[in-house]
């Protein structure tokens, strides 16, 4: 089975797809699927195409796709990138990674809430900076988690990894999902009908819901007006899920306490205010980066691709 690789991977990750599939890399001198369009042309045949959130799978690229392209998989848990529709209409097989990251993003969004209770980015700057003249009472005091309210919006896999983590730092769980729980759940207690009554009453408010007409935008201007004054934002899911100008409007006004961010909408460029606020903690979307998430997501795609190729069912099929 020959696949094109329109992104670029670890080693690791590239030496296991090598093992299990005839590989060809895209050159990077153009855009990966022009160059995917040229091979074609040249007659090289790919039956599936390897990529990543830095390849767009609209409807338009794949539609282009050549004939003989049968399945993507994409190297990434959300697919928002991927027009499955157009996939369907095409009869070609779509690949996610799930579950395999979850640890690394629920690790990841605990430190980007911890970063932002403790003022992170501003102890950061005072000690890189030399200007840390020692120890004093009132120096950077922020806010202790033991105890507060963490709200998640959007409990699946994730969410509930980020539960686990917070509730052995004391803090007590909140969440708001599409479907309510089962009475049996050990959270079931915490649940909030609405993202404004999650809000309301958590402290510490977590986005892990995925990116769908319904929450793009989600934390706005309305939203944050149910807030507390001591709420932190985290951010661990898709960039546009918050509303840039009302989230650094309630920032800068003290309306919100704080906020911690690993993903952006239009990424990888950044609203340049975010830069201005210290009490904004900011990662360059890592949340799955570490190495033993680099490798599960190659070899949950290897497995699914070969289970779908004998004729079985792939777990990670999304279309």
């Amino acid at each position: 089975m020959s696949i094109y690789v329109a992104s670029d991977f670890l080693v690791e990750v590239r030496s296991e797809f090598e093992a299990a599939f005839d590989v060809v890399y895209a050159a990077g001198h153009v855009e990966p699927l022009l160059e995917l369009a040229e091979r074609s042309q040249a007659g090289e045949m790919f039956d599936g195409v390897l990529f990543s959130l830095d390849v767009q799978m609209r409807a338009e690229q794949i539609e282009a796709l050549p004939d003989s392209v049968r399945f993507l998989a994409t190297y990434s848990v959300g697919t928002d990138h991927v027009d499955q529709e157009a996939a369907k209409t095409r009869d070609i097989a779509v690949f996610n990674t799930p579950g395999v990251l979850a640890d690394s993003v629920a690790e990841d969004a605990l430190f980007l809430m911890l970063g932002a209770a403790r003022r992170a980015t501003e102890s950061i700057d005072l000690i890189r900076s030399g200007r840390w003249k020692g120890w004093t009472p009132t120096q950077l005091v922020g806010v202790q988690l033991a105890g507060r309210r963490l709200g998640i919006l959007g409990m699946g896999d994730i969410g509930r990894r980020i539960a686990s983590r917070a509730e052995a730092l004391g803090m007590q769980i909140l969440h708001c999902n599409r479907r309510p729980p089962e009475a049996e759940d050990p959270l079931a207690a915490g649940y909030r009908g609405s993202a404004v009554e999650l809000i309301r009453d958590c402290d510490v408010l977590m986005l892990v819901c995925p990116s769908t007409e319904e929450t793009r935008g989600i934390v706005n201007a309305e939203l944050l007006f149910e807030a507390s004054a001591e709420m932190i934002v985290v951010n661990v899911a898709r960039g546009d899920l918050v509303n840039d100008d009302d989230l650094i409007e309630a920032l800068q006004d003290g309306r919100i306490q704080a906020a911690g961010l690993d993903v952006f909408a239009g990424e990888p460029e950044v609203d340049p205010r975010y830069f201005e606020l210290p009490n904004v903690f900011m990662l360059p979307h890592i949340g799955s980066s570490t190495i033993e998430a680099r490798l599960g997501m190659g070899r949950i795609l290897i497995d699914g691709v070969r289970k779908w190729q004998a004729g079985g069912q792939a777990g990670n099929r999304v279309v």
